[in-house]
């Protein structure tokens, strides 16, 4: 018998094609339909950026406000789902609740047995108009304050921030959220993003796609490291602890969270971008001790292990500045992802085959079954 190749993780493997997004190796940048993602974060609005992953190419001035106009117009979530958000546990972690507040959605909308390719995009638009004011919802009733409804006359990061926070703040601090929107809106075969892909593959609707696809975000290893990196980053404390508490861990050799990428070689392309807009925030908040605290970590890291920090490394620090709860991180990441989990499930659909692999089984050989006396 030939001897099989596993690839555990599925490191390697090609599952299938995909014109969605690509990591240039060449020049080390992520790209989206083409574009490298620094650029679009720079000159592009997230709005855009969703249309991009979902039609192909850039709006133009007219395609660009009939899909906001479109999305504003989705905004508002049911009475009904309000009543079942606000009867979740406030200790429940927000991820918890979003992906059951998706679930949720995904029984009320009309379309929910058409898996048509013409439906399934109507209801990404749903979702992508209804995950934020959900998230927002749940955030402000477990902190026992009112829910703030939607509002069509704002873009999708202000709108965001006047439903979490009631105030919409300074241009600088929603141009820094659009890029970290922009940034994590999509990354190829991850592993939610496979996941969703799977669920679809089975003919299931989007809405049971991007449920699954929230569930294996929330892990730490993938989504929830930008969590991971604040609480990293609030236990340090200081810059001049950073590198004693580096060293503890260099001891138990234990995993140092916002660092390392399957994909990236060299470093991951995202991170100068969302540095950069790291930087303005501490600017406009005065404070540059958690951005200090990195350097110190990230210097060492890349001399100690030569492993550089990913988007989640800057990110977090970046929500933090902005008043976000840290519970809040990953969910916002859900806000975005939907677009490329949305851009993938299309593609999934178009030219579907079921997703099942194959399995080494390791386990005793056929054996008979001995029943046991009885008297």
């Amino acid at each position: 018998m030939n001897e099989i190749d596993i690839r555990k993780g599925l490191v390697g493997v090609h599952a299938d094609v995909t014109a969605v997004s690509k990591v240039m190796e060449e020049s080390n940048s992520l790209t989206y339909r083409g574009y490298a993602v620094q650029d679009l974060a720079e000159h592009c609005s997230f709005e855009e950026v969703a249309y991009l992953l979902w039609h192909g190419e850039l709006p133009d001035r007219r395609q660009l406000a009939a899909f906001q106009k479109d999305e504003r117009a989705e905004r508002r979530i049911s009475p009904r789902l309000k009543r079942v958000i606000a009867e979740f546990p406030r200790r429940a972690h927000p991820m918890d609740a979003i992906r059951t507040a998706v679930s949720f959605m995904g029984m009320e909308d009309p379309e929910v047995a058409d898996v048509s390719e013409a439906a399934t995009r109507r209801k990404a638009l749903r979702l992508l108009a209804k995950i934020p004011t959900a998230i927002a919802a749940f955030h402000r009733i477990r902190q026992g304050k009112r829910t703030t409804s939607p509002r069509e006359d704002l873009g999708f990061a202000e709108n965001f921030f006047h439903m979490v926070f009631g105030r919409v703040p300074a241009p600088e601090v929603v141009k820094a959220f659009d890029v970290s929107l922009i940034l994590y809106a999509e990354h190829g075969f991850n592993a939610s993003t496979f996941t969703a892909r799977t669920v679809a593959s089975s003919q299931a609707d989007i809405h049971a796609a991007i449920t699954a696809a929230i569930g294996s975000l929330k892990g730490p290893l993938h989504g929830g490291a930008n969590e991971a990196v604040m609480h990293m980053l609030t236990e340090i404390g200081s810059p001049e602890r950073a590198k004693q508490w580096l060293e503890g861990k260099f001891d138990h050799r234990a995993l140092v969270m916002g660092f390392g990428h399957r994909v990236y070689k060299h470093g991951d392309s995202r991170v100068p971008t969302m540095t950069r807009y790291a930087e303005k925030m501490a600017e406009v908040i005065g404070d540059d001790r958690w951005l200090a605290i990195e350097r110190v970590l990230a210097e060492e890291m890349l001399t100690r292990k030569n492993i550089h920090p990913n988007l989640d490394f800057p990110a977090g620090p970046t929500y933090y500045m902005m008043g976000f709860e840290i519970p809040m991180f990953t969910p916002i990441f859900v806000a975005s992802r939907i677009t490329g989990w949305a851009a993938h499930v299309f593609e999934q659909i178009a030219d579907n085959r079921l997703i099942r692999p194959l399995s080494v089984y390791t386990g005793p050989e056929q054996r008979a079954v001995v029943p046991i006396k009885r008297r």
